[in-house]
């Protein structure tokens, strides 16, 4: 008997350690941060049904790449883990125009030409003619990852882990309709598949920043942003934003909206004309480009529902004129409109613009940068957008740059590391979270 206890004795205390070990091991594996949690701990209202058709999709619609990859899945949660939320009030301008001789048979934009002045007899004092990379690009600071293309995956990939670092929650991206594109490139929209794809996998969100493409007018912009609904509406790194009047819509950021008049605009934007987009399964929250103080009462007529700054250089225009954003954003309250201030880290354009350098905007290592968050932060905003993540011909780039010796002088990050820039996004991230925390109070 005595024997038998002792065998039920050891039998009990192995069942307690064993319970004991996994529960040690489970405490270990649960994630410590929410994959979606903003800085400010607000959600963002994100369509379920996307989240939901991501996970059943039919086996057709599956992507070679999302085969079962356990390995690379746990390193992916692990790193994700390490980096701060997403901020999805925290957007990044983001640029796809970029390519190379392995990726696109030959370098597209990091060769710009040197653009000549419109004054015949300025323009001959300036230099003339295309850059030749990878040495000598048209920028006045060298990439990280070198003359790269927008198509290369792994390019891709590091500027999502780059963004995560940041704690940028959403790119809006510069979109030009299939088979167009700006003066300088090449066609793009091929390319915005596969940056969902990888986006989603950082949860990062995309929005598109529609450029002022050929005969853009109120029919072909319908057409288009039908498009844009129709072939990426349903991914789930597709943003869509919660109104205050309860609809779930796409955003869109209008560059140059201005080269339109609000008539045309009012065709497609106003509920009451018999073409409008309005209540149709293609709605959406437009942002027109406020340049000019008198474009506000146009934007307001055209019937857009907010306006953006986008410029990096304070005191260029009006709107990109930091002391006027607390007036600006008065203006927006007033009529019900959203406003998105835009800050960059500096300015310079004298690599594709040589004669330009009265828009010149010194970094002054990151000082810059910063009192344009905290003008921004002053004025309320709906949303605050960068400008830019990878604007490279004008110097507004966050994205990490090194030094670099070659026939072209570059400038560069230093004192401070490549990684700076993004360093200083993710402390206002944070900063913009908790002031977003007060004002909803």
């Amino acid at each position: 008997m005595a024997r038998f206890r002792r065998r039920f004795c050891l039998t009990l205390i192995a069942l307690v350690l064993l319970v004991l070990i996994i529960t040690v091991v489970l405490k270990a594996l649960t994630p410590e941060d929410p994959p979606f949690g903003g800085p400010d701990g607000v959600e963002l209202i994100l369509d379920r049904r996307n989240e939901i058709q991501s996970v059943n999709k039919k086996p057709e619609q599956t992507r070679m790449n999302d085969s079962p990859q356990p390995d690379k899945d746990a390193q992916l949660e692990a790193a994700l883990r390490r980096f701060p939320p997403p901020n999805y009030y925290l957007h990044a301008f983001y640029y796809i125009w970029y390519g190379n001789p392995k990726f696109d048979g030959k370098y597209i934009h990091w060769d710009h030409p040197q653009l000549p002045h419109w004054d015949s007899q300025v323009a001959k004092r300036y230099p003339q003619g295309r850059h030749s990379p990878p040495d000598d690009i048209g920028a006045n600071f060298y990439p990280s990852l070198g003359a790269y293309s927008s198509r290369d995956p792994s390019v891709i990939e590091a500027h999502m882990q780059q963004l995560r670092t940041a704690a940028i929650g959403v790119v809006a991206v510069s979109w030009y309709p299939p088979n167009m594109s700006d003066d300088n490139g090449e066609a793009t929209d091929d390319i915005v598949s596969l940056l969902m794809e990888v986006a989603h996998k950082y949860h990062i969100k995309v929005l598109f920043h529609i450029e002022p493409y050929k005969g853009r007018d109120e029919v072909n912009m319908f057409t288009n942003v039908k498009y844009i609904i129709e072939k990426y509406g349903e991914h789930p790194a597709f943003f869509k934003y919660r109104t205050n009047t309860g609809k779930l819509l796409p955003l869109f950021y209008v560059y140059d909206s201005y080269l339109m008049n609000s008539d045309q605009w009012a065709k497609l934007l106003k509920y009451t004309e018999s073409s409008s987009i309005r209540d149709t399964p293609y709605d959406a929250i437009f942002i027109a480009l406020l340049v000019e103080e008198k474009q506000k009462r146009d934007i307001l007529t055209a019937g857009f529902d907010g306006l953006y700054t986008y410029f990096a250089t304070n005191g260029f225009s009006y709107g990109s004129t930091q002391k006027n954003w607390d007036s600006i954003k008065a203006f927006c309250e007033d009529n019900n409109l959203i406003f998105i201030p835009s800050v960059g880290p500096g300015y310079i354009d004298t690599g594709v613009r040589p004669w330009n350098f009265q828009n010149t905007r010194n970094r002054i290592n990151g000082k810059y940068y910063e009192t344009a968050l905290s003008a921004a932060l002053q004025a309320r905003p709906d949303f605050i957008s960068i400008t830019s993540f990878n604007e490279w011909h004008e110097g507004t780039q966050i994205e990490m740059a090194i030094p670099k010796t070659s026939q072209t002088a570059y400038l560069d990050y230093l004192p401070n590391k490549p990684a700076i820039y993004l360093e200083i996004t993710r402390k206002w991230a944070s900063i913009f979270g908790g002031e977003r925390r007060k004002w909803q109070e």
